[in-house]
């Protein structure tokens, strides 16, 4: 299956939905704000509505950094969650094949990065250990 076309998969029912007008009806719950694909760069995923049906597509299975992806946004982002810790820095990176990389560094807390465009693009997640001599990527998506 294409890029598109696995991307796209999700968004008949949202523009069925969107077309009604259920959707978009303003609620608290719905208070926070909302982007799509390259409107997400650099936007804090917590900060918008693509940490509501936010999934972990990949896991890189080593360093346990999760590449997320959000289907309504078509936006990505990486995030360690602290279990068990690290006692030296985890660098913890997002990046898109258009070149847009985000990250955070952590010393046990659980962290998210700022998101990148996966609109028709795709996308993957990193970890890096002692100052980068040690690293796991996750697949792209």
């Amino acid at each position: 299956m294409s890029i598109t076309a696995r991307k796209l998969a999700p968004t008949g029912p949202v523009l069925a939905l969107a077309a009604s007008g259920l959707l978009f009806a303003s609620t608290p719950a719905s208070a926070a704000t909302s982007c799509l694909g390259s409107t997400c760069t650099g936007k804090d995923p917590a900060a918008t509505t693509c940490q509501n049906d936010a999934k972990t597509v990949y896991w890189d299975g080593w360093l346990n950094v999760e590449l997320r992806y959000s289907p309504s946004c078509r936006a990505a982002w990486a995030r360690w969650q602290g279990a068990g810790g690290t006692t030296e820095p985890l660098k913890v990176q997002i990046e898109n094949n258009q070149g847009a990389t985000y990250s955070v560094t952590t010393t046990g807390a659980t962290v998210y990065t700022r998101m990148v465009n996966d609109k028709d693009v795709l996308a993957r997640a990193a970890g890096f250990k002692n100052g980068g001599a040690q690293y796991s990527y996750t697949a792209w998506y």
